[in-house]
């Protein structure tokens, strides 16, 4: 607890200490460092950031929940095949997964090369360094962190209560609006929290595929800590960060909650 509580105090006492060109951090205490983050030029680069992780959140909803639920109903050796082929990705590192995209959209990546060869297009299409790139990028990363606690409320879905749906008169969409959507909701929010805030702050997947015009918060974060040498500033967009989870895990618990009462009465 000790080892998880003690960073985020420092990260949190930082953000409210003076930049000092010579030792990092220096007194007196100051807000200024949460006021810069008001400044356009870093609220257009927060805004631009939560657009892109929204974006990529949505996707990874709309591609990872019927896939959960189609996982979670398929036979169970198919069940551990599916389960394999999503996890074998995470024995490669992120950072090297990410090239590999990079090497798929280039002007003379596998795509644009398969495209020409096949006489669809005459010219390379733009892909890389686009905004597009980035969120492609991120779905990629990110989309099992969605599947897998959608995949696990699907499990404790009990047939019984759609079967009591149906024989209630309710079709598929009114099942799926009152029954389905609201016992899995916490899965929904888990998998929003675990998508979320990563796509925010993974810079690697901005420098590598989105270029100058495409930052993340992540990109502000680490360029304050490592070009900038304003560590004040840098912790100040950590913290603000670290608020956002807090807020988002204040809604899982929340929805938790809210489900358990409703299953109680």
């Amino acid at each position: 607890m000790l080892l998880v509580l003690l960073p985020n105090l420092l990260v949190i006492g930082a953000s409210f200490m003076t930049r000092d060109p010579s030792d990092f951090l220096s007194l007196p205490l100051t807000l200024d460092n949460y006021r810069r983050l008001m400044d356009p030029l870093y609220l257009q680069v927060f805004l631009h950031s939560l657009y892109m992780a929204a974006v990529t959140t949505v996707l990874c909803l709309l591609i990872g929940y019927p896939f959960a639920w189609a996982l979670a109903r398929v036979d169970k050796r198919w069940q551990t095949l599916l389960m394999f082929l999503l996890i074998v990705p995470f024995w490669t590192n992120s950072l090297v997964r990410t090239y590999a995209v990079k090497l798929l959209l280039a002007s003379n990546g596998l795509i644009n090369s398969a495209l020409q060869s096949l006489g669809i297009t005459e010219a390379p299409i733009t892909m890389l360094y686009t905004e597009g790139a980035v969120i492609v990028g991120l779905v990629y990363l990110l989309l099992p962190f969605m599947i897998l606690p959608l995949y696990a409320v699907f499990e404790d879905l009990r047939r019984e209560l759609l079967l009591a749906s149906h024989d209630l008169g309710a079709g598929r969409l009114a099942t799926f609006f009152h029954v389905v959507l609201p016992l899995t909701l916490p899965g929904v929010i888990a998998g929003v929290l675990l998508v979320l805030l990563p796509a925010m702050g993974m810079f690697y997947v901005a420098d590598v595929l989105g270029g100058a015009k495409n930052l993340l918060v992540g990109n502000v974060i680490k360029n304050q800590f490592l070009d900038a040498r304003d560590w004040p500033f840098g912790a100040a967009a950590s913290v603000l960060l670290t608020l956002a989870m807090a807020v988002l895990l204040l809604a899982h618990r929340l929805s938790r909650r809210r489900l358990g009462e409703e299953g109680e009465t």
